[in-house]
């Protein structure tokens, strides 16, 4: 059999197949070359600039924190050399990212351009801000203690004050002025989304820092809006061009009360175009005697001090926030003769006192040196061991001249502060009073309207705070327990979990210890009683709404109520000197979270209070330990 193999044509479509892949070898290895190139366009185009704008970032960002460094020192001069040299520098940095600006074109490449384009513009407008700073303040550098030269530098110190108050209505003008270039600030910062970028670059935080800088520009935009009136009013606050009274009350710490310590003494000052003048001075049982009127005493007041069946001026203070608490004081006030007519209340502590003086040194009142020197005798400042002496050792109540020792205290450590060069001491005062006033150690109440909606904005006008999230606020009240606060320590122990649904159960744990021997209170021995027996009203602020699960330690059943927009969780508990008491609380939160989001706390510390330990656990976990020195936002991520 002979089966012939069928040809094959060869002379079809192979050539044309061959033709195609070739072709298509050619495209590829076009593509492959203009992708090569475009690259190092982008690197030559790009990269190269861009390194070297990072490069002039860089000496930006140190250039700025050599403006922190030269404000932080108090040094206005070097500050301003600082502003001019940064300003130099970022203009360095606009002229290298112009080259740049065909990169907005690119995708993805522009996003970024831009925003580096939007920083740069809030860098220039926060360059403004502070130039309008420091023309506004440099005037005064000499009066505020900082380095550089002002130009109230002619006279005595209260010649000099006085010139700067009359002047003062010519920096209003500026606050405009500031607000105007933060709101283009945040206008720009904006603009600006962190969301885009990688949490680091070259080991070094970006995301976290952007998102730092809008919060940092929002709070500070804040603070300005906050601040303005009562900025606007300050001159007329400070006697220009009418005098203005005030009235100064000592509230002594060591033994705490609800807004920071008992009320044991007071002080009516004039402020005359910014010079202090003491009017009067006296005891608080002094003011209490000349109430004309009889009002009963609240609850608390005969809970837990049965003996009291009136309500007197030095317990006025029984709510935790100090506006409230004033609103109380003054009722009482406008029974009592020959009242004055206030501008406002100041309430200041024994903690302020020591800061003022740890600056001053040494002051000397009716023959006796007071100084923050720590004694033996109480293993405390001596200031304030003569001062608890003046108030409670048992002398017949024949204290003579010295009843007015808080006016005599003050008037000596105004005229050593006035006495001297500005320079010498004003610069830590001025320190010592916004550290003070943070930590609130000092309580303003003012009867204009607008300027105490600024001073509850600022956050020293010792209000229980509204807040979005989370709260707490321990307050402790010491009835009858001697000075005791002096020496007991408190640490607090926050535990938050967390379920899946977003539930929220917290159990917030309060121990309490006294180190400290017992003091001899027996009054026939005339011996100065500092340390007894703590009687204290606890009440545990939180969330409205929140449900009380358990609570241990409370020697009453522990309540829940309702006070100032919070639920209250009360109790009462006693802790011995060389002892130690424990109260702890379990509650579910009326709200559930989103765990996609960040769980905000608030934690809002008692006036008068020195800086309680403190820990948060979350989900078992300790998320940050710390001592309350001032009001604490804390924000956690899941």
């Amino acid at each position: 059999m002979n089966d012939a193999i069928p040809a094959i044509e060869l002379n079809t479509p192979k050539p044309m197949t061959e033709k195609k892949n070739r072709k298509k070898i050619t495209l590829f290895g076009l593509g492959i070359l203009l992708i090569a190139v475009i690259s190092l366009v982008l690197v030559f185009g790009t990269l190269l600039p861009l390194k070297t704008v990072l490069s002039s970032l860089s000496e930006v960002e140190k250039s700025s924190k050599e403006i922190y460094t030269a404000a932080k020192a108090q040094n206005i001069a070097l500050t301003e050399e600082k502003l001019k040299t940064t300003r130099e520098k970022l203009k360095d940095t606009d002229i290298k990212l112009k080259l740049m600006a065909w990169v907005n074109f690119v995708p993805v490449l522009g996003s970024y351009y831009q925003d580096a384009k939007h920083m740069v513009n809030a860098g220039f407008y926060g360059l403004d801000f502070l130039d309008i700073v420091v023309e506004s303040i440099k005037p005064y550098s000499d009066l505020l203690g900082l380095k550089g030269q002002g130009s109230f530098v002619g006279g005595s110190a209260e010649e000099r004050i006085r010139k700067a108050v009359e002047t003062m209505d010519k920096v209003t003008p500026n606050l405009g002025r500031l607000a105007e270039k933060m709101n283009l600030v945040r206008s720009e910062m904006d603009k600006v989304d962190p969301s885009r970028y990688p949490e680091k670059i070259q080991g070094k935080e970006v995301k976290a820092k952007l998102f730092q800088v809008k919060d940092l520009v929002d709070q500070a935009g804040k603070a300005l809006t906050d601040a303005r009136p009562l900025l606007e009013v300050l001159p007329s606050l400070l006697g220009q061009p009418t005098d203005q009274k005030y009235m100064i009350l000592f509230q002594n710490d060591k033994e705490l009360r609800s807004t920071g310590g008992f009320i044991t003494a007071f002080a009516i000052i004039r402020m005359e175009k910014g010079k202090i003048v003491v009017e009067s001075s006296d005891d608080i049982y002094k003011l209490d005697d000349a109430k004309t009127k009889r009002v009963s005493a609240p609850t608390p007041i005969l809970k837990f001090l049965p003996l009291v069946s009136y309500w007197n001026l030095r317990d006025a203070n029984i709510s935790p926030d100090f506006y409230v608490s004033m609103q109380n004081f003054e009722e009482l006030y406008n029974s009592v003769s020959q009242k004055v007519k206030l501008t406002g209340i100041i309430a200041i502590d024994t903690q302020f006192l020591v800061k003022v003086m740890d600056v001053l040194g040494a002051i000397p009142v009716y023959q006796t040196e007071f100084s923050t020197k720590i004694i033996p005798q109480c293993n405390c400042p001596q200031v304030i061991y003569e001062l608890e002496s003046y108030a409670d050792k048992p002398v017949g109540y024949a204290k003579g001249a010295r009843k007015d020792i808080i006016g005599a205290l003050m008037n000596s450590i105004m005229h050593k502060a006035l006495s001297s060069s500005p320079k010498l001491y004003w610069g830590p005062l001025f320190q010592a009073g916004i550290n003070a006033l943070n930590e609130k150690h000092v309580l303003v109440y003012l009867k204009n309207e607008n300027a105490q909606k600024a001073v509850e904005a600022l956050n020293i006008g010792g209000r229980i705070r509204e807040f979005e999230g989370d709260f707490l606020h321990i307050n402790d009240t010491n009835f009858a327990g001697a000075k005791s606060n002096m020496y007991v320590k408190e640490e607090v122990e926050q535990k938050i979990e967390i379920a899946s649904d977003g539930s929220v159960t917290k159990t917030i744990t309060i121990d309490y210890k006294n180190p400290q021997p017992p003091s001899d209170c027996n009054l026939e021995h005339g011996q100065l009683c500092l340390n007894g027996l703590l009687r204290n009203w606890v009440r545990v602020y939180v969330p409205k709404g929140s449900s009380l699960i358990e609570a241990k330690g409370s020697e009453i059943k522990m309540t829940s109520g309702e006070d100032l927009g919070k639920t209250v969780f009360e109790g009462f508990i006693t802790v011995r000197p060389l002892g130690s008491s424990q109260l702890q609380v379990k509650y579910q939160l009326p709200n559930k979270i989103d765990t996609k989001k960040a769980y905000s706390l608030l934690i809002q510390k008692q006036p008068g209070t020195e800086g309680h330990e403190n820990s948060v656990f979350v989900n078992g976990k300790k998320v940050e330990q710390f001592k309350l020195t001032s009001d604490k936002e804390m924000k956690f991520k899941f």
